[in-house]
């Protein structure tokens, strides 16, 4: 969402890939290895603004409207969806994540994350249930109709 902070993330997982070059034993392909590192330096910088708090409040996006073809602002509502994202544990936030924005399936989830695959299938269902009642608490379920 922010390009500084994405830009900041992009250098922080090659940093920490060229740190840990000497731990690649090429027993599997080099993407996979990036990926592993990718999502650990993403899980640590939620887990950082966890801490910090750093949460945008969902009443900035009461604002959304449709247009004339009765269609939503694809950035608004990205924004509405990370805003909602940002409310969950960061387990299951990374799993929605890597399963919808990254387009993973449940055997890659589980390769990258260490789980077993019944795992990622259940905390992903979990997750989007617990992203419902978050929507809905925050009364912003029918704005969001389209994520169904």
């Amino acid at each position: 969402r922010d390009k500084a902070e994405c830009e900041r993330l992009v250098q922080d997982v090659f940093v920490e890939a060229y740190l840990s070059l000497k731990s690649y034993k090429a027993r599997g392909p080099f993407p996979h290895w990036l990926n592993k590192i990718a999502t650990r330096v993403g899980y640590k910088f939620w887990k950082e603004r966890d801490k910090a708090g750093q949460v945008l409040p969902l009443e900035d996006f009461d604002a959304v409207e449709k247009n004339s073809d009765n269609q939503i602002d694809t950035g608004k509502a990205a924004e509405i969806l990370h805003a909602l994202l940002d409310r969950l544990p960061r387990a299951d936030r990374l799993v929605l994540t890597l399963m919808y924005f990254e387009e993973c399936g449940s055997e890659e989830i589980a390769r990258r994350t260490g789980w077993s695959r019944f795992a990622v299938k259940m905390r992903a269902s979990r997750a989007r249930k617990k992203l419902k009642k978050i929507a809905e608490k925050e009364k912003i379920q029918e704005k969001l109709e389209w994520m169904r």
